[in-house]
């Protein structure tokens, strides 16, 4: 998808830096004659968030990709606004945009405990790990002030039943009091992601998130509470963060994690323009290198959505960065592992079950 116009100057504090078009609208606007504006049409927003009545709140996930059946993301759109990521597209599905909007307007699920509560009161539903998030983070800035993944954690430790978090966010150590109870029950797996160690390029890659030394320590922490935590280094960008793979996963099993996991980039509809723009500004002399590869290892293509290729990717380049993955895995991570969930606790009642 070709870029519709640039915003000019560069906006601190943002992964994105252009606009793209929305596949689903028929109209846009652009600013094809700047020298016919008054006043910049385009500027760096402040965060708006918007309160949505969602009938639902958890999507089943059809991908045998992933490791869980269920999903739920109380928030659309994330402030953390890294560049890669491959959720911006759904922001389309609201009218809005991938880009600037994804990550400066924020959709808010104010009812998700409630929804999630009124699942767990239904006959038919059996216990199952549900990931939180999996498209959005949970732990964007704005749950410091909203705090519903920290409801939702209190739904799941009341009806006993097991939850993985992923999340690139040290707020997750406000929850601490929940996630140990959950972890004394076997109901709960975490996953600190990772993407870099490098601080410039992760204040530049990951604009709002934690740093990088922030979430070694949240991996430790979270670890010393008793509470099972993995690391997922991802995305994996060839060219740009892949000779990092070792030293991210000795540095997170050196703290405590006991599981590893990666995903290679893939950038999907106008996820492509949004980090073709980033590297170009950020990384201009190694810009063709690291799109040349990243189209390597799809085929070609800078995007893949075949089911068992599009995390993985395929080809010489791709086989190099699998085998480094492994070997580090198994040297940093051999005998420790993830315990088993405890799928036996559910109780549908929750709490007026135990009388």
């Amino acid at each position: 998808m070709e870029n519709r116009f640039k915003l000019g100057d560069h906006f601190k504090g943002r992964g994105a830096q252009i606009k793209t078009r929305n596949r689903f609208l028929s109209r846009e606007y652009v600013t094809e004659h700047v020298e016919g504006l008054d006043e910049e049409l385009h500027v760096n927003p402040h965060t708006k968030i918007y309160y949505e009545q969602s009938k639902s709140i958890v999507n089943k996930i059809s991908s045998p990709d992933l490791g869980m059946s269920y999903s739920l993301n109380p928030y659309q759109g994330c402030e953390h606004g890294c560049s890669y990521c491959y959720a911006r597209n759904t922001h389309e599905n609201y009218g809005l945009d991938a880009g600037i909007d994804f990550e400066s307007k924020i959709m808010v699920k104010n009812n998700a405990a409630k929804l999630l509560e009124e699942l767990f009161l239904k006959k038919s539903w059996r216990a199952t790990p549900i990931s939180l998030s999996g498209n959005t983070d949970c732990y964007q800035p704005i749950e410091r002030k909203l705090s519903i993944t920290r409801a939702l954690l209190s739904v799941f430790l009341k009806y006993r039943h097991p939850v993985g978090i992923i999340t690139k966010n040290s707020l997750i150590l406000r929850d601490l009091d929940i996630l140990q109870e959950l972890a004394r029950h076997r109901l709960v797996h975490v996953y600190i992601s990772i993407t870099t160690l490098d601080e410039q390029l992760r204040r530049a890659m990951e604009p709002r998130t934690a740093s990088a030394s922030k979430r070694i320590q949240t991996i430790a922490q979270l670890s010393d509470s008793g509470i099972p935590v993995g690391v997922m280094n991802a995305p994996i960008i060839p060219g740009l963060n892949d000779h990092e793979i070792p030293s991210i996963l000795k540095a997170a099993s050196d703290a405590g994690a006991l599981a590893a996991g990666k995903t290679l980039i893939r950038l999907n509809g106008n996820v492509a323009p949004i980090f073709k723009n980033w590297i170009a500004t950020h990384y201009p002399n190694r810009a063709s290198k690291v799109w040349n590869q990243i189209q390597s290892i799809h085929g070609g293509q800078v995007n893949d959505s075949r089911f068992g290729k599009r995390m993985t990717g395929e080809g010489k380049i791709a086989e190099i960065i699998n085998q480094l993955f492994l070997t580090a895995k198994n040297k940093q991570f051999q005998h420790k592992s993830f315990p088993d969930y405890d799928l036996s606790l559910f109780r549908r009642g929750g709490n007026l079950n135990l009388f």
